[in-house]
């Protein structure tokens, strides 16, 4: 049987600034057969993107040969049902937006191709409502939270009922459950027959796959099953990546527990095998809050905040009403909500961008209230890195985007250099690689660091972080954590907006939880993710480790609540298995 997807020594390379060229990918070989699920990993700038952007010839091959159902993507009389073939989410959903009204822009490909009307409303919503995006039909897309533009972006594709769809880092901007609703999509998706191409840095994901595809260097590194990729830890490190969280658990708990089996890749499989291990059953202990230093004074102070876009118009949306927040002076403070819930928003008060309609809001000594405030004073203060890097990214080169806001604050010559040096080995960007790299030319992890960069350069006392981590591959995860980390020591302020309850778990001493715009849950990090059944209901998930001793506990572990490392769950079952 002839595959549906074929690619043959293909290369492919982008410009350099003064001449010369970079590869991205290197006489790459693939076939992918109809029906297939494939996951397609790999480090930041390692091809992917441009691999799938060859899949529905968005890009040709320089050299070498891309078929799609036979047809070779070179001739431009194949494109248009090359791309009714072969649909596209991409990792920016706002690069495949182009309609002012969300069930206009779902609409605008079944118009093209001519379907009767009744047609094309009967797909919309059924494309919409799988998105659950209906009661957002009527609202322009810019409006929308990233998240909801990215499952804007994947109803366009689902309405045109394509053989193939090609996900490009389409759950980055979502919330956990959102997550899981795009993985249960494409599951479902591959049960009808659909061929599966998801291209993600969610080790997780990864594993629901039936095939993982890893890229270096615009090469395949390596191809097979997901117990095959991930049975070598030192050849994923090897090439950025990591175990999933699970497995990494399933790695932790082997050191103390021989008996278990390895290679479990999720949560459920690993809580099964624990289970099937002797071990001491009974009623597990109330949970009791680890004592602690008193809470410093408050540097972030927000008390009753109400935000209504477009206010006094049909389209006006209520994004937070009666908001409360405080993060102490040094405190690493963790910011979730579902998508859609008003994170962001809050973020944008927090160093002017946005101002009170309704509220009071504080930031150091700054009233935000008043209208005579000093905003730039604000902001050199209070430095946000917003959710998508590339809408504070305008200079042509990385180096000046850096040197940017150090350079109007008066630094020169050798202390500017080396502050722009000192940001950018912070966020794993080495100096001479990328000092003279062309922006948009940048994969949108690479993005993502410099425009955390280009804020850190400014040296804040308070740095505002919305999804820092969102794009990036574990490798450089793991890095920007290091130095997050180092940060917190230095005594900076960070309040972190992050989908990743491994992340808050580890860095974060306190949680703010928002739920449509309201205050949800607040507390410790150990007490917030102690209350599961409730930060489930709030659309969210809990880390690996406090989901694997939820699930034992529901056995009859008696496991304390609020476990949120890897060394405490591992001392904590150690304590209870039996060697009888």
């Amino acid at each position: 049987m002839n595959p549906l997807i074929k690619l043959e020594d293909v290369t492919y390379t982008y410009p350099l600034p003064g001449g010369g060229t970079t590869p991205a990918l290197r006489q790459v070989s693939l076939t992918i057969d109809a029906g297939e699920y494939v996951a397609i990993v790999g480090a930041n700038g390692s091809g992917k993107s441009t691999l799938a952007r060859h899949l529905n010839a968005l890009l040709l091959p320089e050299s070498g040969h891309v078929w799609i159902a036979g047809l070779d993507t070179r001739d431009p009389a194949n494109h248009r049902e090359i791309r009714r073939t072969v649909g596209m989410v991409f990792q920016r959903p706002e690069d495949q937006i182009v309609a002012t009204v969300v069930e206009e822009d779902v609409a605008f490909g079944l118009e093209n191709l001519g379907l009767p009307t009744e047609k094309i409303r009967a797909r919309v919503r059924g494309a919409l409502e799988e998105v659950d995006l209906w009661e957002e039909r009527l609202r322009s897309p810019h409006l929308l939270s990233a998240g909801q533009m990215q499952r804007l972006a994947l109803a366009g594709v689902l309405a045109l009922s394509p053989r193939c769809i090609v996900f490009d880092e389409a759950t980055a901007m979502l919330d956990p459950l959102g997550r899981q609703h795009v993985r249960a999509m494409m599951a479902n998706l591959h049960q009808q027959g659909i061929t599966v191409v998801t291209i993600t840095h969610f080790m997780e994901e990864a594993t629901d796959a039936e095939r993982i595809v890893v890229m270096a260097e615009g090469q395949v590194a390596l191809d097979g099953t997901p117990s095959t990729v991930f049975s070598d830890v030192t050849a994923l490190h090897a090439l950025g990546l990591d175990l999933p969280p699970a497995a990494a658990l399933n790695e932790h708990l082997r050191r103390q527990i021989p008996a278990l089996p390895g290679g479990l890749l999720t949560t459920a499989a690993l809580a099964a095998a624990l289970q099937a291990i002797p071990h001491r059953t009974g009623t597990p202990p109330p949970f009791q809050e680890h004592a602690s230093a008193p809470s410093p004074a408050p540097v972030i102070a927000v008390r009753g905040l109400g935000h209504t876009y477009m206010q006094g118009t049909p389209l006006s949306h209520r994004a937070l009403a009666g908001v409360s927040l405080s993060v102490g002076k040094g405190e690493v403070h963790g910011l979730l909500g579902a998508t859609g819930s008003g994170k962001s928003t809050l973020l944008q008060h927090l160093n002017g961008l946005l101002r009170p309609q309704e509220g009071q809001v504080r930031v150091a000594d700054f009233v935000l209230n008043d209208p005579k405030v000093d905003v730039k004073a604000v902001r050199r203060a209070a430095g946000l890195a917003f959710q998508m890097p590339e809408s504070q990214i305008f200079e042509q080169y990385v180096g000046d985007e850096i040197a940017y806001g150090p350079r109007l604050a008066g630094l020169q010559g050798t202390e500017l250099r080396e502050r722009v040096r000192w940001a950018m080995s912070l966020v794993g960007l080495d100096f001479e690689t990328y000092k003279d790299r062309l922006t948009f030319a940048l994969s949108g992890g690479e993005q993502r660091k410099v425009a955390l960069a280009s804020v850190l350069a400014l040296r804040p006392a308070i740095l505002l972080l919305d999804e820092p981590t969102a794009g990036l591959d574990p490798k450089a995860h793991r890095e920007l954590l290091k130095q997050l980390q180092a940060l917190k020591e230095t005594g900076v302020t960070l309040l972190l907006s992050s989908h990743q309850m491994e992340d808050l778990a580890l860095l974060a001493e306190r949680l703010t939880i928002l739920a449509a715009g309201k205050d949800g849950l607040a507390g410790s990090t150990r007490a917030v993710f102690a209350q599961g059944d409730q930060v489930r209901a709030l659309g969210l998930g809990l880390p690996a480790v406090t989901e694997v001793a939820s699930a034992l506990r529901d056995q009859g572990w008696p496991l304390p609540a609020g476990l949120i490392t890897a060394a405490e769950l591992v001392d904590a079952i150690a304590g209870l298995v039996t060697h009888g």
